[in-house]
C-alpha cells in the first residue's frame, strides 16, 4: 500500500508554481499575478510608512514638549489683594516650596519662574514675546534648550544677558552679541500712574527647541533680572517640575499638591497637550482602518486572480483527481499559488516601506525641492522636519495583517478548485 503524501508536498510545490508561471495562452493568468503582487506590495508599503511616520510624529511631538516644557507645573489659587484687590497668585514662599518638590522620590527638578509677555524690539522691527525668568543652574538643565549642537552663544554668560529662541532672533534679525529691547506695559508705578518698563539686554544665547511655537515667541532672563523687571520682589509665579517618568506624571499629581501645601494647583503637561494626542490617537485609529481596507482590496486581487486560474486550469484539475490527487492536495496547491503572491508582496513591501523610514529625510528634501519648498510650513506643522520612527511592532502588524488577509481570501477560490468534480471538469474535453 503506497503512503500517502505529507501536507504540502514537493509535487505540490511543483505544481503551484508551475501554475503561476508566464505561459503565452494564459496571459490573463500572469497579468493578475503581478497585478496582485503590486497591490499587496504597495499597500504594505503605504501602512508601514504611514505607521513609521504616525510613531515618528508621536515621538518626536512628546520630545519637544518634555524637552523644552515642565512636566508639570504648580501655581497659587487667586487671593485677593488686601490694599489693591487685585487676584494674586504669586508664590511667596517659593524656595522652600520648590525644595519640598524636590524631596519628592521621582523628581528630578524644580525651579521657580516668572513668566510674563512682552513686546521685544530690535533693528526696527517689533514682536511679541513671552519671557521666562529662571537661574541660571536651572536653564541649563532644559534638554533641548541646553543643546550645544543647535544652539548659538555660550549658556555660561546668561546671567549676564538673555537667551532667545531661534525663531525670535529670525524675525527680529538679532544674533550672538546684538541686543535686544523688551516692553512691559507693566512698569514703573510713578504718581502720575504706571509707565512702560523698558530695558535691553545683550542676546548671550540662541536656541533652537525644536517647535517653531517655542522658538518664535520664547526668550529666557535671569531669574532674578526677571522679578525686577515684572515687580516680583520676592515672589514668583510658578514653580516648573521635571519627573523621572513624565508619562506617568498624573499619578504624581496628587503628592505634587500635597508637598506644594494649601491653595498649590498643578497643571501637567498632559493637560496641554492631552487634546492633542487624543486627536492624535483617533487619526492614527481611523488612518490605519482605512489602510487595512487598501489591504485587502490589493488581497481580493489574488482572489480574482485564482478564480480565473481555477477556470482556466479545469481540465487540469481533473485529470489529476482522476491520477490520484486528492482534494486536500488540490486545495492546498491553489492555497500556495496565492499565499505566495501574498507573501511575496509583503517581502517587497516591508522592503520598500523600511527604506522609506530610514531615509525619509533625503526623500522628503528630494520632494520638498521638486515642489518649490512649500511642502512643509513648520509656522502651521509646528515641527521642522517629517519625521519617521521605525518599530518593529509596525512592521510586524503590517506583516500580520497583510499574509493574514492573503491566507484567508485565498482558502475559498483553493476550496472551489479542490471541490470541483473531474467528470465535469473533463466532460467537453
Amino acid at each position: 500500500m503506497a503512503a500517502t503524501p505529507p501536507p504540502f508536498a514537493a509535487f505540490e510545490w511543483l505544481i503551484a508554481w508551475r501554475y503561476l508561471r508566464a505561459r503565452r495562452a494564459e496571459g490573463g493568468v500572469s497579468v493578475m499575478t503581478w497585478i496582485s503582487l503590486l497591490g499587496i506590495t504597495l499597500a504594505v508599503f503605504a501602512l508601514i510608512a504611514t505607521l513609521s511616520v504616525r510613531s515618528g510624529f508621536r515621538a518626536e511631538f512628546v520630545d519637544t514638549i518634555l524637552g523644552a516644557n515642565a512636566h508639570a507645573t504648580v501655581y497659587m489659587a487667586g487671593q485677593a489683594d488686601p490694599v489693591t484687590g487685585r487676584m494674586d497668585r504669586t508664590i511667596a514662599d517659593y524656595d522652600a516650596m520648590a525644595e519640598r518638590l524636590r524631596a519628592l522620590p521621582q523628581v528630578t527638578r524644580a525651579a521657580p519662574l516668572v513668566k510674563g509677555q512682552v513686546m521685544a524690539t530690535a533693528q526696527g522691527r517689533n514682536g511679541g514675546v513671552e519671557v521666562f525668568g529662571i537661574a541660571p543652574e536651572h536653564l541649563a538643565t532644559i534638554p533641548r534648550v541646553a543643546d550645544p549642537e543647535t544652539a548659538q552663544g555660550d549658556l555660561s554668560r546668561f546671567a549676564q544677558g538673555i537667551a532667545i529662541g531661534s525663531g525670535v532672533a529670525r524675525e527680529l534679525g538679532l544674533g550672538v552679541g546684538d541686543r535686544i529691547r523688551i516692553i512691559s506695559p507693566d512698569g514703573v508705578k510713578t504718581p502720575l500712574g504706571t509707565s512702560p518698563r523698558i530695558n535691553a539686554y545683550e542676546v548671550v544665547y540662541i536656541f533652537t527647541a525644536g517647535r517653531y511655537d517655542i522658538d518664535r515667541v520664547r526668550v529666557y532672563l535671569p531669574f532674578a533680572e526677571a522679578q525686577r523687571f515684572f515687580n516680583r520682589d520676592g515672589r514668583a509665579d510658578e514653580i516648573e517640575v521635571m519627573v523621572t517618568n513624565p508619562e506617568r506624571i498624573e499619578a504624581m499629581v496628587p503628592d505634587l499638591l500635597r508637598a506644594a501645601g494649601e491653595r498649590a494647583l498643578v497643571w501637567t503637561w498632559r493637560d496641554s497637550s492631552g487634546a492633542f494626542l487624543r486627536a492624535l490617537e483617533v487619526e492614527d485609529n481611523v488612518m490605519f482602518v482605512i489602510l487595512s481596507i487598501l489591504v485587502l482590496i490589493a488581497a481580493l486581487n489574488i482572489t480574482s486572480g485564482l478564480v480565473m486560474l481555477v477556470k482556466n486550469k479545469g481540465r487540469d484539475i481533473g485529470i489529476l483527481r482522476t491520477m490520484g490527487l486528492s482534494e486536500g492536495s488540490v486545495l492546498r496547491v491553489f492555497f500556495i499559488c496565492g499565499a505566495l503572491t501574498g507573501l511575496l508582496g509583503t517581502l517587497f513591501g516591508v522592503i520598500l516601506g523600511c527604506l522609506f523610514a530610514i531615509y525619509i529625510d533625503p526623500i522628503f528634501s528630494l520632494v520638498n525641492v521638486m515642489m518649490g519648498g512649500q511642502v512643509w510650513d513648520p509656522s502651521i506643522r509646528g515641527i521642522y522636519h517629517l519625521p519617521a520612527r521605525l518599530e518593529a511592532g509596525d512592521v510586524l502588524t503590517a506583516v500580520a495583517l497583510s499574509l493574514g488577509l492573503s491566507f484567508v481570501v485565498t482558502i475559498f477560490p483553493a476550496r472551489r478548485a479542490a471541490r470541483m468534480n473531474p467528470v465535469e471538469a473533463l466532460r467537453y474535453e
